[in-house]
């Protein structure tokens, strides 16, 4: 009881967020934040659950942006469609990129998602007739006005995006509660504590993996989409390998195999370099050297030991 209200609290504190504040750039840093919530929630599923690092979330973050922006752009399909298919083309790219890269395990999974972002980005930057490069593609729509008899949101303003982007966030974490609490992330955790073991068992556990690197990249397309429609223009810059690793930090920073680390870890991934800015130059060292203290003195994640103090504490107030 004491976990739902919890997170029903959590969620009327973020859709107050923008009653209670007059700064837009604020708004603007808490939509970035959820977008990147949700592709760390993806990467979550086969690195925290399944145990493979996977290094490919911003590439397929940026299969997602570009197929729903070029759709609504050059083929003027509505928005809302146009947004439909970012997850489904992404769920393409990792059926026929997961096939081969998922025969192989540990550290080689990792270098072999790499190079996947490397082409996905190499891709983007140089197919100028599609993509636009470098320069980007411009004038990405917002998605379509809803309307509810005389009452009609837009999702041209920013307030309206935020809403749009945290009921986003709530679906997809539901959904990641679905599988991960299901038979499914049952055998994801079994592969992660010991795949011979459960191959031995007679399950195929490269079935599963597969169905976390696709879920995962199912996740990062949707943020991909929402993320160009939100910008309004897009270049291949944010969907780097760079990208990629800010989402295992993120993972890694607020705990792996949590629902709610993922959540925390991209919030901080986001936020802090930003918080950071008033050291200017040294703001990347003062960054660096806090990831590496949360590491050694929190190396579970920043979650973990705060739901751990949580469990102490209660069952001390039951006694």
């Amino acid at each position: 009881m004491f976990k739902k209200l919890a997170i029903l609290a959590v969620i009327l504190a973020a859709a107050l967020v923008p009653q209670v504040t007059t700064v837009n750039y604020f708004i603007h840093l808490a939509v970035l934040a959820m977008i990147f919530m949700i592709v760390a929630q993806g990467a979550n599923v086969i690195q925290g659950y399944a145990g493979y690092v996977s290094i490919a979330q911003g590439a397929f973050m940026g299969i997602g942006a570009y197929t729903s922006a070029l759709l609504a752009v050059k083929a003027e399909w509505p928005v809302w469609l146009a947004l439909g298919m970012a997850p489904l083309a992404s769920i393409v790219a990792a059926l026929i990129c997961g096939y081969p890269s998922l025969r192989v395990k540990g550290h080689y999974f990792a270098i072999v998602t790499l190079a996947i972002n490397m082409v996905v980005f190499t891709v983007l930057i140089n197919w100028m007739s599609l993509t636009g490069g470098e320069p980007g593609l411009p004038g990405i729509p917002a998605p379509e006005p809803i309307g509810f008899g005389e009452y009609e949101i837009a999702f041209d303003k920013r307030r309206n995006f935020y809403y749009l982007a945290l009921a986003a966030l709530i679906g997809c974490t539901a959904l990641t509660a679905a599988v991960v609490r299901s038979r499914v992330g049952r055998v994801l955790q079994a592969i992660r504590q010991n795949e011979t073991f459960t191959e031995a068992a007679g399950v195929s556990a490269w079935r599963y993996k597969l169905f976390a690197f696709v879920f995962s990249a199912a996740l990062a397309g949707f943020a991909g989409g929402l993320y160009a429609h939100y910008m309004g223009f897009i270049n291949p810059s944010p969907f780097s390998a760079d990208t990629s690793l800010n989402t295992i930090l993120a993972v890694i920073l607020g705990g792996s195999g949590t629902l709610s680390g993922p959540i925390i870890g991209a919030a901080l991934t986001v936020v802090l370099p930003e918080m950071l800015r008033v050291a200017e130059i040294y703001r990347l060292i003062v960054y660096g050297l806090l990831l590496i203290v949360v590491m050694i003195f929190m190396p579970r994640g920043l979650v973990p030991p705060v739901v751990d103090l949580a469990r102490r504490w209660f069952s001390a107030k039951r006694m």
